[in-house]
């Protein structure tokens, strides 16, 4: 489903990334880890088309990144912090990036909160949300079209004990369902409970350890 070709990125001659190969096969959840700086962010980054490597290709659904589209299709994703609008509600934020593309519906946008345990007819802005809650509502952002991939960094940040819980329930729930999940996580517990290959970062090199 992911392709990744020799692939290396360098920013005013500082290597990022070193001649990175790997395909991240369908159906199945992908875990990468690292220490911060390692590559793990950047590397998705070039995967969904926002950062342009300087060496390799990347390959998503068989359709070369930067050459026959520049972001790939049926992606949700979550990378650093989800930035939405303080003053929304967080339906109104989903709603307001749901029409730039008018393909879903209101039910459809409120049963992508409800899946992700967030009350839709919660009228509350997002700027007091918790931090658990505005991870919840990224990903009802990223799994709200119902992509094939998605490509979560460090998805349980700011959970606590059931949200972390719930989310993993729900994330092999969606690999039963044949989606390709990409993730990046500090907690080994979640790699070990969510993971069928898993790739380690270091200094911009990849290695496969499972």
């Amino acid at each position: 489903m992911i392709k990744v070709n020799n692939l290396s990125l360098s920013i005013k001659k500082t290597v990022i990334l070193k001649e990175i190969s790997i395909n991240f096969e369908k159906g199945k959840i992908h875990g990468l880890i690292g220490r911060n700086g390692s590559g793990k962010t950047m590397l998705m980054k070039c995967i969904c088309g926002f950062v342009k490597p300087t060496n390799g290709t990347v390959f998503v659904a068989d359709k070369q990144i930067g050459k026959d589209c520049d972001f790939p299709d049926s992606v949700g994703i979550i990378i650093e912090t989800p930035g939405f609008i303080p003053y929304y509600s967080g339906y109104k934020n989903l709603k307001l990036l749901a029409d730039l593309k008018h393909k879903l519906g209101s039910e459809q946008i409120k049963e992508s909160m409800r899946q992700v345990g967030l009350d839709p007819e919660l009228k509350r802005h997002v700027k007091k949300y918790s931090l658990g809650m505005r991870q919840r509502l990224g990903l009802a952002q990223a799994i709200m079209e119902n992509p094939d991939i998605l490509i979560l960094d460090e998805p349980m940040n700011g959970l606590d004990k059931d949200g972390v819980s719930d989310m993993r329930k729900y994330l092999l729930n969606l690999k039963e369902q044949g989606k390709t999940i990409l993730i990046a996580s500090h907690s080994a517990e979640d790699i070990e409970i969510l993971c069928d290959t898993v790739c380690e970062m270091d200094k911009g090199i990849l290695m496969k350890k499972k």
